[in-house]
């Protein structure tokens, strides 16, 4: 939530090259409303730039966006009280997706915006995957220089709404020498089968690989039912399995990340796998985040994971290479693969031509770059 800054890969895969397309205006059907929740801190800053970039592919790709904003995060919280109240739930609920900045401020007590709008937000809009992808682009320097581009392009697919964050558990005599504090994770086979079967659908539209990463030796309840469950739906979804357990999981992808295609596991292991994996591909600026209803009953969030990172704030050195690839991920669940692609092309271009100092000068290259292709 407050780390400091420093690829995206469409959610259906990646997306071969195209020629040029000839420009053309909105589709009747094809327009969209988003929720805009700028957030905290470098939140505002970074997502603008992401309202920018899809504002153009969609000029060029023939559909319109219609931007909803709502203030929402520690500003919010301080001023009212108020983290998510119901009416603003319900309104969320009615638009197509929700792109969020970051939410966080030292004003406000750890776990209040972590539980009451983002937890939230997954428990009441079903956000059940958590979609985090980590690919290594030219012009950027991963944190094992020996890896190829090709080594590290991989899916992480973390269960969202289950497993220690689902918020069971408690604390019974606080303050004194006995206090005791809980956490329990609760899997429902329901649960793990629908997060499973999105990552064996995704496998299988990329290269057919998928790895359960747990830890069945030691968490054996939990570990039998990822297991045995994953096994049945991998073998529907005509995908090969392995598995690994999460510490090996963490060797493996620092020493031999190209083993792995689509990673899929728990909630916990996931957060933590999932920032391993934006390390080794360049930083948590670059890292885009999905959190996605995969059965579409209503919309999806999606938001860099750099966090608010009020230090840098109106400094000019946000880097919104993440949020922009987190608007590309909202855009292909829209169903916009094109402009999906556009807009992680523009962020790969201006990366191998070298990462600009700034912010302004990322939303420069990167208008640059998407107003090119829509004029070629």
């Amino acid at each position: 939530m407050g780390d400091h800054l420093p690829g995206h890969v469409p959610a259906r895969g990646p997306v071969p090259a195209r020629g040029p397309v000839p420009a053309r205006g909105p589709v009747p059907g094809r327009g969209y409303v988003v929720a805009h929740l700028p957030g905290d801190g470098v939140g505002p800053e970074v997502t603008e730039i992401a309202r920018h970039c899809v504002d153009i592919a969609a000029a060029r790709r023939g559909f319109t966006v219609e931007w909803r904003p709502y203030s929402l995060g520690a500003r919010q919280y301080l001023a009212t009280g108020e983290v998510l109240p119901d009416p603003v739930l319900d309104e969320l609920r009615k638009t197509d997706a929700i792109l969020l900045g970051a939410v966080g401020d030292p004003q406000v007590p750890p776990g209040v915006l972590e539980r009451g709008l983002l937890l939230r937000l997954r428990a009441e809009l079903d956000l059940y995957v958590n979609l985090r992808p980590s690919r290594l682009r030219a012009g950027v320097g991963g944190a094992v220089t020996r890896h190829r581009l090709e080594d590290l392009d991989l899916m992480i697919v973390r269960e969202n709404t289950e497993g220690l964050y689902a918020g069971a558990g408690g604390t019974v005599h606080r303050g004194t020498e006995f206090e005791t504090a809980t956490e329990e994770s609760l899997n429902t086979r329901a649960g793990v089968a629908r997060c499973v079967r999105y990552a064996a659908e995704l496998a299988a539209r990329r290269r057919g690989r998928l790895t359960l990463v747990h830890k069945t030796n030691v968490l054996t309840h939990a570990g039998d039912l990822w297991r045995r469950t994953a096994g049945e739906v991998a073998a529907r979804a005509g995908v090969s399995l392995d598995y690994a357990h999460v510490d090996a999981a963490c060797l493996y992808l620092v020493d031999d990340p190209a083993r792995f295609d689509v990673i899929v596991t728990d909630n916990l292991f996931g957060d933590i796998l999932s920032d391993l994996g934006a390390a080794l591909t360049g930083g948590l600026g670059l890292a885009p985040s999905g959190n996605l209803n995969p059965d579409r009953t209503g919309p999806s969030v999606f938001e860099p994971v750099h966090g608010s990172a009020p230090d840098i704030a109106g400094t000019g050195k946000a880097n919104p290479a993440g949020a922009v690839l987190s608007a590309g991920l909202m855009l292909d669940q829209l169903g916009e693969e094109a402009a999906a692609a556009d807009l992680d092309a523009a962020v790969s271009s201006v990366l191998a031509a070298g990462a600009p100092a700034s912010t302004r000068e990322w939303d420069e290259a990167l208008r640059a770059n998407l107003e090119g292709v829509a004029a070629r």
